[in-house]
């Protein structure tokens, strides 16, 4: 009869050490999740914003690195977007993809974005079907703005901030809805993979780092295409080597 009493009294001091264990594992883990929690909340305050005539990116402070660059792609996610982010990723940079609704309407597109967001870039609006935004109605250009923006909103669970105009013509009416969805307006400083003469890796690379053009706060339109692809990792490199920053979009504020 003592030897049960005995086996009986260390299994049940067996299962409330057990069970105090299992209570201090949930209370540590419910700790590191409030941590977690508290550290996604605290966001750090913008250090640039967007200046709204020559569209650089300017420190707000005096203290703040002036010689950044931001990088953009237009036209995304059609055929080369998530490469791009890849290449990008491996390098440790930020961008703003700025897509079109368009390409968003099939599971394809749409597992593309989610593949760039999930990867940690910024998703712009860049319209839905492209259009030349000066020809179009109030109602219109309406629906090409927020019709794109539902849709990342749909896939990423996150509105776009930035908004991007075709051909980088804005109207009255862009502005107004831009401002209407809180966002902020963003064309570049320069680009060329969308001229004849720079559609090659080799010619790209070596405008889009030594144009005269490249200066502080330099706002840096690229496409969706297969030289800008090609060519993304030494202008990354080559930037870095005139000593740029790479701007991350989250440190910009909206105006």
């Amino acid at each position: 009869m003592r030897k049960y009493l005995c086996i009986t009294i260390i299994a049940l001091f067996t299962l409330s050490a057990c069970s105090n264990d299992e209570n201090n594992d949930t209370s540590e883990q419910n700790v590191n999740n409030e941590e977690n929690l508290t550290e996604q909340k605290e966001e750090k305050t913008p250090e640039y914003y967007v200046d709204p005539t020559t569209f650089q990116i300017l420190p707000k402070n005096e203290d703040t690195n002036p010689q950044v660059a931001l990088l953009t792609f237009d036209d995304a996610p059609d055929q080369y977007a998530v490469d791009i982010a890849h290449t990008l990723k491996e390098h440790d940079v930020s961008a703003i993809f700025f897509v079109n609704g368009m390409y968003l309407e099939s599971e394809e597109g749409k597992n593309r974005l989610k593949e760039i967001y999930d990867l940690g870039f910024e998703i712009g609006n860049h319209t839905q079907t492209h259009p030349y935004l000066d020809t179009l109605s109030y109602e219109e250009t309406e629906y090409e703005i927020k019709e794109t923006n539902a849709l990342v909103e749909e896939i990423t669970g996150e509105k776009p901030r930035f908004f991007r105009a075709p051909f980088g013509i804005n109207t009255e009416a862009s502005a107004k809805i831009v401002e209407d969805e809180g966002m902020q307006f963003m064309n570049w400083t320069y680009g060329y993979d969308f001229e004849a003469e720079y559609q090659n890796k080799d010619a790209l690379e070596d405008i889009m780092v030594n144009t005269e053009l490249l200066s502080n706060g330099a706002n840096l339109l690229m496409h969706d295409r297969e030289w800008t692809k090609d060519a993304i990792s030494n202008i990354i490199l080559g930037l870095r080597d005139k000593d740029y920053e790479l701007v991350n979009p989250n440190n910009i504020d909206l105006n």
